[in-house]
């Protein structure tokens, strides 16, 4: 696996612009890259980049998949990308399983969140504020300016050693992945101090008219400067200045809070979804539900979080502790206060599916999927509680939503992968090698991919429609096989 990674960040030409970087303890260190234009990446790599980075992030294990929260953050990038100077142009936002405060924008508008950052937020706006920051670095160029200045003088060498740092860190070894890219920032070092404090600068002052313009509190962007400051001074003395690319300076934060309060923000944001999501996310990065409940019922004492997003998370992580008592007194709470809410009749139906009651879960579900026909959240458990009984009729309705659900979002691992179990159960067993296939293809795995539907083109029991389907997706995938293997991607 770590060959084809390395070629495709040689190919992809990534310069790292380290990003709102605090040291995390034994993570993987993904370096934090620029921005891009056609300058930077050929065509053909500019259109594949987006899928080559979600497969690598895939294969491992480094990508939040839920629909909530994965939906909820491509929603506020896409919001600031409207208001910005190239709001037509191809963005993709990833939040990737890293507890360290980190975010990167790369190649073809690829931006990425760690969930450590999300996570270190009191607010929806300081979130925005980075994403606005990072969508800024691809606006404005950064990452083609960098390349351009920096041809002159070891720039295959630095590529090398950060794609290296990447490759190191994906195999789970952080202390080398931190001494190869610490070798690699040393290759140009006064460079990299310098320009990245120019594009800082610049990446700040567009991010918080672009916050502002859509919606969010300008403001965000200076409490978690702010906050970075005081979480690094509580870790101790970090490296020195001249090693950070963003380093946060009293006059950075006092420009920022400058420019903040020139803003005026038109038509300011009343969305309460950000400390659901963040709660979400919580449980999901907690390796224990009940350090995960400890902090809630902490947040409840001290009245500093929206105490309805407080039980919710309370109700979350107790189901994964498998404690439906106590995660039933929450979901009631919040079902008193707003029954015909979507997200909490949606917990209500996790919690059911949980205690085995499929039944009563799979009607709740049903009634809000044909109310929210779109909500990929709804649609992904609905056919996840349709699959909880061994039943062929059940799982018939599910392959027939997943398939509906994947026109739309092809690229949903999950949602595949529930089809191909749904179809195999109900009977279908030319679409569960089909949808098989492309789970692998999703991945990373093309090669496999290509032996699923080898499989399935193989058997003579195909419909002029199924064959004519199934070779031409075949044919795909062999073309991309070959192309991997003539440029190492």
């Amino acid at each position: 696996m770590m060959p084809r990674i390395l070629g495709q960040l040689l190919l992809g030409g990534l310069l790292a612009l380290t990003c709102f970087s605090v040291a995390a303890q034994s993570s993987v260190r993904l370096p934090d890259m620029g921005s891009t234009t056609t300058r930077v990446l050929s065509p053909e790599q500019e259109r594949t980049f987006a899928e080559d980075f979600e497969r690598f992030l895939r294969a491992n294990n480094l990508l939040i998949e839920d629909p909530m929260i994965r939906d909820y953050f491509k929603d506020m990038g896409f919001r600031i990308v409207s208001f910005s100077s190239r709001s037509n142009a191809p963005f993709s936002f990833f939040v990737i399983r890293e507890p360290s405060i980190n975010a990167f924008a790369a190649p073809a508008g690829v931006i990425g969140l760690h969930s450590g950052l999300i996570l270190a937020a009191q607010s929806e706006a300081e979130v925005a504020g980075v994403v606005a920051h990072e969508i800024a670095h691809v606006t404005q160029d950064h990452l083609a300016r960098a390349m351009e200045a920096q041809q002159a003088t070891s720039l295959p060498t630095m590529l090398a050693t950060l794609a290296l740092a990447v490759a190191a860190g994906a195999a789970g070894n952080a202390d080398a992945s931190q001494a190869v890219l610490l070798s690699g920032m040393g290759l140009a070092q006064q460079f990299s101090i310098n320009h990245t404090r120019q594009a800082e600068a610049e990446a700040d002052r567009v991010g918080i008219r672009y916050l502002a313009a859509a919606g969010f509190d300008p403001h965000g962007m200076v409490s978690f400067f702010e906050r970075l400051n005081a979480f690094s001074r509580a870790m101790g003395q970090g490296p020195p200045e001249y090693l950070r690319t963003h380093p946060l300076t009293v006059n950075r934060i006092a420009e920022a809070r400058s420019r903040a309060d020139a803003m005026t923000v038109r038509e300011p944001r009343d969305d309460s979804r950000f400390h659901y999501v963040q709660a979400r996310l919580r449980v999901i990065m907690s390796n224990r539900p009940d350090q995960a409940i400890d902090w809630f019922r902490l947040r409840l004492e001290r009245e500093d979080r929206p105490a309805p997003a407080m039980h919710y998370g309370l109700a979350l992580a107790s189901i994964r502790a498998r404690n439906f008592e106590q995660a039933r007194d929450h979901v009631q709470i919040l079902l008193q206060a707003e029954p015909d809410r979507q997200l909490f009749r949606l917990l209500h139906a996790e919690l059911l599916l949980a205690e085995g009651n499929s039944s009563e879960a799979v009607d709740i579900l049903a009634e809000l999927y044909q109310s929210f026909p779109g909500s990929a959240t709804v649609t992904v458990q609905y056919v996840d509680a349709l699959m909880h009984e061994s039943d062929p009729q059940l799982a018939a309705r599910a392959a027939t939503v997943a398939r509906a659900h994947l026109r739309d979002h092809p690229r949903d691992l999950r949602m595949t992968e529930m089809l191909a179990r749904a179809a195999d159960r109900s009977g279908d067993s030319v679409r569960a090698l089909e949808a098989l296939a492309e789970s692998y293809y999703l991945r990373g795995g093309v090669s496999e991919a290509i032996v699923q539907l080898e499989k399935a083109v193989a058997r003579d029991d195909l419909d002029f429609y199924q064959r004519a389907r199934i070779n031409a997706r075949l044919n795909d995938f062999r073309s991309q096989h070959v192309r991997r293997l003539h440029t190492g991607r």
